[in-house]
């Protein structure tokens, strides 16, 4: 029994891996010529935020870090800013999860977007300090803003195509530990 809990935490982890690198592989795709001046959702930002909220265990910050800071680094972003401020938005996340599977959508979603704005507040602001160039505040508003309204999507497919489900208080744990 321990030993497929095991197996289905790894699965799902590298399922979550497996995502995101989908994810960044399709943004990367060459399927416009133009720029474009519509700015599109963080969609490993949505996805990573749904896993964690929905099962913590199966996001580890090791991953998170690893996939944001490859997604850094091919999306010509300051390297390390966008991976270090999402691992620290996921353990706060994380650290909520035990009192939103009580909650409803709504609240889930609620403390999702004040984490999306929260996260984009914090990168303008360490990038203003530092003097790094950054995107039009225009943008960057757009770019926030549909991220929260894909946050149910992701949540939709996160738990009907992966099976990412709230984790309720009898289930056990990776380990075997009850919740």
């Amino acid at each position: 029994m321990t030993e497929n809990a095991s197996l289905q935490l790894w699965i799902m982890r590298a399922g979550y891996l497996s995502l995101g690198l989908m994810i960044i592989f399709f943004q990367l795709l060459p399927l416009q010529t133009l720029p474009s001046s519509f700015a599109g959702p963080d969609l490993i930002v949505a996805f990573t935020f749904a896993w964690a909220v929905r099962r913590p265990d199966h996001v580890p910050a090791l991953s998170i870090a690893v996939l944001m800071l490859t997604a850094d680094m091919l999306f010509q972003r300051p390297p390390g800013l966008a991976a270090a401020l999402t691992v620290l938005a996921t353990q706060a996340l994380k650290r909520r999860a035990a009192g939103l599977r009580d909650q409803t959508f709504a609240v889930e979603w609620l403390t999702v977007g004040v984490t999306v704005i929260v996260l984009m507040l914090s990168a303008r602001l360490v990038l203003s300090v530092l003097l790094i160039p950054q995107a039009p505040l225009g943008l960057t508003l757009m770019q926030t803003v549909m991220t929260v309204i894909a946050y149910p999507p992701a949540a939709a497919i996160t738990a009907f195509v992966f099976g990412v489900q709230k984790q309720q208080p009898g289930d056990a744990d990776a380990i075997g530990g009850r919740t």
